[in-house]
């Protein structure tokens, strides 16, 4: 049977997706194996890979004159590999830091030897805000501006797109991507791991700005390196071969429902609905300033946090998993991605309307 997964990543999978998965795992395209076992560069893999590009590039409004790299190492490697493409050590750079992600992106430009310069820290509300726009000074001489659009951990979700003028902007939109329209073009570098939105873990997406690529630091690992990558079609190695193959098949899913617009509204009335709920509860309770609640993650706590335990078996029972709170902030968090329904989501909160009148 399968479950209601709120798990905020590697995360619950279209439907439709898996079962095209399933039905060509063992014979893709009459080639009398999976695309798992096809070599990288055969054919038929290099143009999947190509169509995948296509089809994110036609999703996402992606530039023509824009790269679009097929990457390992998690958006986490990205926090090193931005600043051995667009940095020198000792460079300035710039920060919005609102939570555990961005916290780690600064901890890495650190390791990397940059000036780091933490613009905005949301730490007096307790990562439950985003800074006000034009509320920090940006300088010219930074060479990037980074940001994380959505603190999965937090759900704290940026209402607005930071205005950077010349300084070009980094964005981890691991959480975000493909759950609404974007204007690409306003990123230097926009990034991804694709286990929340795109597909499986094991991939990440770098969309990089051409004039941004083909200036790596001397060492820099050729895997990392935008320009040596692009230039490989991003096969200087072994890539990972199934995550690209689905998130090709997630692309035509999100085209064959109406494209980001759709998934935009649906998102927005899932979030909207449960969190209605929990406001309009005495017993539930988020944290996060309201202008800045994430449609993708929402936290909440119960007034009793000794029921914790049981709303969580409670939920397993009812075919609700991974429900439960990042360790360094408790309590509990439905993250509600591209492929939860409504339903999944209308689920969760009948569930929590009967477990508050059974225990409160």
């Amino acid at each position: 049977m399968r479950v209601l997964n709120f798990s905020a990543g590697p995360a619950q999978l279209p439907l439709p997706v898996l079962a095209r998965a399933r039905d060509e795992l063992l014979d893709w395209q009459d080639s009398g194996m999976s695309v798992m076992e096809d070599s990288h560069r055969s054919k038929r893999f290099v143009a999947c890979a190509a169509g995948t590009e296509a089809g994110l590039r036609s999703v996402l409004g992606i530039p023509e004159d824009y790269l679009v790299l097929f990457l390992q190492g998690g958006a986490s490697a990205q926090f090193a590999a931005v600043p051995m493409n667009l940095t020198q050590p000792g460079d300035p750079v710039g920060f919005l830091k609102t939570g555990s992600w961005s916290a780690k992106a600064i901890a890495e430009a650190k390791n990397q030897g940059l000036d780091v310069r933490v613009l905005a820290d949301e730490a007096e509300t307790r990562y439950t805000t985003v800074p006000a726009q034009g509320s920090y000074a940006i300088v010219r001489e930074l060479a990037y501006l980074h940001y994380t659009p959505n603190e999965t951990i937090g759900g704290v979700e940026f209402d607005y797109v930071p205005q950077a003028g010349d300084v070009p902007l980094v964005a981890d939109a691991s959480s975000t991507i493909l759950s609404r329209p974007l204007d690409v073009s306003q990123f230097g570098v926009l990034f991804a791991g694709a286990q929340k939105n795109m597909g499986p873990a094991g991939l990440a997406v770098a969309i990089v700005r051409p004039d941004l690529a083909g200036k790596a630091r001397p060492g820099t690992p050729a895997i990392w390196n935008y320009g040596t990558m692009a230039a490989a079609d991003s096969m200087v190695n072994t890539p990972p071969t199934f995550s690209i193959y689905l998130l090709g098949l997630v692309c035509d899913w999100i085209a064959e429902l109406g494209g980001l617009e759709t998934m935009a509204a649906r998102n927005q009335e899932k979030a909207r609905a449960l969190y209605a709920a929990i406001d309009a509860s005495d017993f539930y309770s988020n944290p996060v300033a309201p202008n800045a609640r994430s449609r993708m993650n929402v936290p909440f706590t119960l007034a009793v946090p000794e029921l914790d335990a049981a709303f969580l078996e409670g939920a397993a029972q009812a075919g609700m998993v991974n429900l439960k709170g990042h360790r360094s902030v408790g309590g509990m968090r439905a993250s509600i991605y591209n492929a939860m329904p409504l339903e999944g989501v209308m689920t969760l909160i009948d569930y929590m309307a009967e477990f508050e009148r059974n225990r409160a």
